[in-house]
């Protein structure tokens, strides 16, 4: 290479990397040797070598008609790479005050990181919030020849139009929603975590809107350069993948400490704790060992992802949230002067509104209906029910066992069946119980991706059935298949699943109301509301939720005011 890459680098601070190596191989056809390579850290010991390769994946983005280069860079500012006094080039409102990370570069290159944002904040008149900003500038500087490349290399991140992908967000939407986003990810792959985080945060919400800062910004370099190497070549669902490594191996820190006692603390103590565990992760951690752990979660597709995100966008749409502005705290959601139930109390509510969809819980909750006012009618259950969506069924039995559902979907759907028991809903139906300990069952399909490429040979199978217990066999048909938009997250609609067992979320006629199928019923509700029966099944792998047949001492509904139907 012409011109020296890592003019900007203090090499004291490089270890064992090679400053001037050849460079070796920098041209991939085959994009599965590419990914190959970016994961293994094939380039970590060679600077040129990633500089180049680097070089080549930011020129191949697919970028708007015009997107500013290293020449309008050199025009605006000029090219200096001596030293730049970092007060002359204060950075944008747009970070929202995120400093730039030492990566270890020279003390006055930090002077030339101000000096190429401050630069883009004038290119990018359209960029609102994006505190990521400067680590990923940092980042791009270490394998830039001059600070005009490294403007070019950001601004083609930026401008990266290819449908379905995004490499920054640069509003407070975009960025708010993939808080959100990464909320609902780690409740879903990550429950151990997530119900460390409910046991010592007092707002859980809070602790997850950090989840970008630990991986740019926080990681030591060593780590977050092998993080770019990937994220560069498969995309953003990289930054969710690490983010959650980081969460998994905090939490096995924190459990494993001598003497950790799980003490309730303001959010501000658990964010600076983690924030300290991501700075110092080097000490039980490799770059290789954490990005081992972030593939080996067996997420969803980044096309399902990006759709989750925008139903979540949709929501803070929804309820005028789209600058920032002092977020909600989930404990203020659930209001204890305001809320009453004769089965939870405040507490446990705001538990099992620590595990619905993040788009739901900025909702308050509000009854819908009560045995204890509306009688046990499951007619009287519909008319008050339907038309909300989502809901949450608590059950209290006369033994004083608390178990419920969270339910995604209308009941009013299930008129879609006629009078047959017909399943409806998606996959983010859950199960739970409340006593001896908290427990939630998810759709197995979260756990088992595997099952979502189940054969459809069970469509040919005799249907099952169900109820037949207390109200008769009656046939149930398997869930609708017509096409839908939403994700898998949302719909179960996109899984070419076996339907008869893994996809059973909610169904309901004149006779009861059967929450999962599949070999049993998570919960069979009679149709006086008054007997119910709880037993392993395939859509949740559940356990019984309490004794396997129950009499209903109360049972509530309760939806989620100003929810919006996805």
């Amino acid at each position: 290479m012409a011109v020296d890459c890592g003019v900007f680098v203090d090499w004291s601070q490089m270890g064992d990397v090679s400053h001037d190596a050849a460079p070796g191989k920098t041209e991939y056809k085959d994009l599965k040797e590419l990914k190959q390579h970016a994961r293994s850290g094939q380039w970590a010991k060679n600077h040129s070598q990633r500089s180049a390769v680097y070089q080549q994946l930011l020129k191949a983005l697919p970028c708007r008609t015009v997107t500013p280069d290293a020449a309008v860079y050199r025009d605006i500012v000029g090219n200096s790479n001596s030293k730049r006094n970092p007060s002359a080039y204060p950075l944008p409102e747009f970070v929202d005050g995120a400093a730039v990370p030492c990566y270890c570069l020279k003390t006055e290159s930090v002077g030339s990181v101000h000096a190429v944002i401050s630069c883009i904040a004038g290119q990018f008149p359209d960029i609102s919030y994006c505190p990521s900003l400067p680590a990923v500038t940092a980042l791009l500087l270490h394998w830039s020849a001059d600070e005009a490349q490294c403007f070019e290399s950001v601004s083609r991140m930026l401008a990266c139009n290819e449908p379905g992908r995004r490499l920054l967000d640069q509003t407070f939407l975009a960025y708010q929603s993939a808080c959100m986003t990464f909320g609902d990810l780690v409740h879903k792959y990550c429950p151990a975590a997530h119900k460390l985080m409910i046991a010592t945060a007092t707002d859980v919400l809070e602790v997850y809107s950090d989840w970008q800062r630990w991986v740019l910004g926080d990681l030591p370099f060593s780590f977050a350069a092998r993080v770019m190497d990937v994220y560069l070549v498969e995309g953003y669902k990289v930054l969710y993948r690490v983010a959650l490594a980081i969460l998994k191996f905090y939490r096995k820190q924190r459990s494993g400490a001598a003497g950790s006692a799980l003490t309730k603390q303001d959010s501000a103590a658990v964010r600076s704790d983690i924030q300290a565990f991501v700075k110092n992760i080097g000490k039980s951690v490799t770059p290789e060992k954490l990005l081992e752990k972030a593939f080996s979660i067996r997420l969803f597709s980044r096309k399902e992802i990006t759709l989750l995100q925008l139903a979540n966008e949709k929501s803070l749409q929804q309820r005028g949230i789209t600058v920032k502005q002092k977020r909600q705290n989930v404990q203020l959601a659930v209001n204890a002067d305001n809320f009453s139930s004769e089965i939870v109390s405040a507490k446990e509510i705001r538990d099992i509104w620590s595990w619905i969809p993040e788009r739901y819980a900025l909702c308050q909750p509000q009854l819908l209906f009560t045995t204890s006012t509306h009688g046990c009618s499951l007619n009287r259950f519909y008319s008050h029910c339907e038309g909300y969506e989502p809901t949450l069924m608590l059950i209290r039995t006369t033994d004083g066992e608390v178990c419920g559902a969270f339910l995604s979907t209308d009941w009013e759907e299930r008129k879609r069946g006629g009078n047959k028991l017909s399943f409806f809903g998606t996959g983010e139906c859950f199960v739970f119980k409340m006593k001896p300990e908290m427990e939630r069952y998810e759709w197995v399909v979260i756990k088992h991706p595997e099952l979502a490429n189940a054969s459809q040979a069970a469509d040919d199978e005799p249907e099952q059935t169900g109820a037949n217990d207390n109200g008769g066999p009656q046939a149930l048909e398997k869930p609708a298949t017509e096409p839908s938009q939403l994700s898998p997250f949302l719909s179960a609609r996109h899984f070419n699943l076996n339907s008869r067992n893994t996809s059973m979320f909610m169904a309901g006629n004149i006779d009861s109301i059967i929450i999962g199928g599949g070999e049993g019923n998570a919960l069979y509700i009679d149709s006086e509301l008054n007997h119910g029966r709880t037993e392993r099944c395939l859509t949740f792998d559940n356990p019984p939720l309490c004794a396997e047949s129950f009499q209903i001492a109360l049972l509530e509904v309760w939806g989620f005011k100003d929810a919006m139907a996805s």
